[in-house]
């Protein structure tokens, strides 16, 4: 067995993010611990005595920071993926209070629905079975879809439900579809087995230069059902619907929480799954990214609803995130993961002062409704500049560093044609991202009150403020944060 897997690394038939166990390293590839050392693997959730090798990233080191006795089961990224949603959460319920009171709807089983989907979330950055993680997507789905519809006496909100509820159900039963022939291919449902035994029949099958349809198949569903999770394009269009019609809270939950934990599952299947066909779907990965980039960005030129426009501006980011994917160095995905940690927290800060806008009888997310913002609350204005400029790219934001990151591990990969069309797709950002700014700082204010601004919305809107600036002045510790999330030691 050792014999026939060096032979294989030899021929350079494996892809480039992709290490063999038993192979001495080859350029481009890291050398895995052997099948005596099985039992003290160093990622975390590894199965012991696995007979055959793991897919992973070429970015992750051999002696990561974590995970240590007696911490070995817990990896370094189910710790990240929880941090994440449970932070998440607590924003959005510092944001939900007064929000609810304005709605009149100050119900207990908002923030149970909030606590469902948040454990579902965790499950589905933890899990290493497909039932498993499964079922913590289906738990994080179905909370969105009641409270996505949380404001029942309004028809935006009853709309928004039943659109996420129809084609949620839709790319759920194409995911499953997907996981089933997954375990149809591998008799397993364990993503490490099932990644070992992908991994021997592309280089069969490639080896012999025919093309493994049941495995495109497996692939083009599982990537589908998640595609829709993160709102990439061509599977985007319930999102513009369901952030305008839900309560505000819940569409910065929905765009921050729910994206950052499909990016988690997305990343983790694609690279231990999928990671040994990459060559297969490298290039698909790449279209649905500048396609999610275009739409996103064209679309949102013409927007006049604040929550719409950051719909379809969640959509180009989308593009951005997965750039770092296709990437598939060690300077990708620790940009996709620091660009997640960016966009969390200056999205989240940007809805939450369209959440301050809310007043009893003004909505509040209409372009009209922020004019004159900088003469009736100025510090509202200077945040929601700031995270105007992070989302657009500008320095000395987080969102600046997350999009260098990205375009350095296109160059680095040799994508330059990637890099320049992402650096492109700035400039319509950062036209319609000022037209935000415009209202709020040079139009004439209306007749609306002064927004008031409680102390928990000022706590969250300070945590968001903080990493914005702290990640875009200081990235290191962030960085740090993506590589240990990611399991590398520096």
């Amino acid at each position: 067995m050792t014999k026939v897997r060096r032979d294989r690394v030899s021929t350079n038939t494996k892809p480039r993010i992709i290490a063999a166990r038993i192979a001495p390293p080859a350029p481009g590839l890291r050398a895995i611990p052997s099948q005596a050392a099985a039992a003290t693997l160093p990622w975390p959730n590894a199965p012991p005595n696995a007979a055959s090798p793991i897919p992973r990233p070429a970015a992750i080191a051999s002696n990561p920071v974590c995970p240590d006795p007696p911490f070995a089961p817990a990896s370094c990224a189910n710790a990240a993926g929880a941090n994440s949603a449970t932070t998440a959460t607590a924003l959005v319920i510092l944001l939900s209070v007064r929000y609810l009171d304005l709605e009149r709807e100050q119900e207990g089983e908002y923030y149970a629905l909030l606590l469902l989907a948040c454990i579902g979330m965790i499950f589905m950055a933890s899990g290493s079975d497909l039932i498993v993680l499964f079922l913590g997507l289906e738990t994080m789905a179905l909370s969105f879809y009641v409270l996505s519809g949380y404001l029942r006496r309004e028809k935006r909100s009853n709309e928004a439900a039943l659109k996420y509820l129809l084609l949620g159900g839709f790319s759920t039963g194409i995911l499953a579809y997907g996981f089933s022939l997954l375990y149809g291919l591998t008799g397993s449902t364990s993503i490490w087995e099932i990644g070992n035994t992908l991994d021997r029949r592309f280089q069969f099958v490639a080896g012999r230069g025919m093309a493994d349809w049941l495995l495109i198949l497996s692939f083009v569903t599982v990537a589908a059902g998640l595609f829709f999770k993160i709102a990439a394009v061509p599977f985007h269009q319930w999102a513009p619907d369901v952030y305008e019609g839900a309560p505000t809270p819940i569409a910065a939950y929905i765009s921050v929480a729910s994206k950052t934990a499909s990016f988690a599952l997305l990343v983790r299947l694609f690279i231990w799954v999928f990671g040994g066909s990459q060559p297969m779907w490298q290039g698909l990965v790449a279209g649905v990214a500048i396609a999610s980039l275009t739409w996103g960005n064209l679309a949102a030129l013409t927007q006049t609803n604040i929550k719409r426009l950051l719909a379809y501006s969640s959509i180009a980011h989308v593009g951005y995130i997965l750039l770092g994917l296709v990437a598939g160095n060690e300077t990708g995905l620790t940009g996709l993961i620091y660009y997640l940690i960016a966009y969390a927290f200056m999205t989240i800060g940007a809805f939450a002062v369209v959440i301050v806008l809310r007043q009893r009888g003004i909505i509040g997310d209409e372009f009209a409704d922020l004019d004159g913002l900088y003469q009736r609350n100025p510090a509202a204005a200077v945040l929601l500049l700031i995270f105007m400029l992070s989302l657009a790219g500008i320095p000395p934001t987080a969102g600046f560093m997350g999009k260098y990151f990205i375009f350095l591990a296109l160059i680095e990969s040799h994508h330059p044609v990637l890099a320049i069309f992402a650096a492109l797709y700035i400039v319509p950002a950062l036209y319609y991202y000022l037209r935000v700014v415009v209202h709020a700082w040079f139009k004439k204010p209306g007749d609306a009150p002064a927004p008031l601004m409680t102390n928990a919305q000022a706590i969250a809107l300070g945590a968001a403020l903080f990493v914005t600036l702290a990640a875009g002045l200081y990235p290191e510790p962030f960085t740090r944060l993506a590589h240990y999330a990611l399991g590398i030691q520096r």
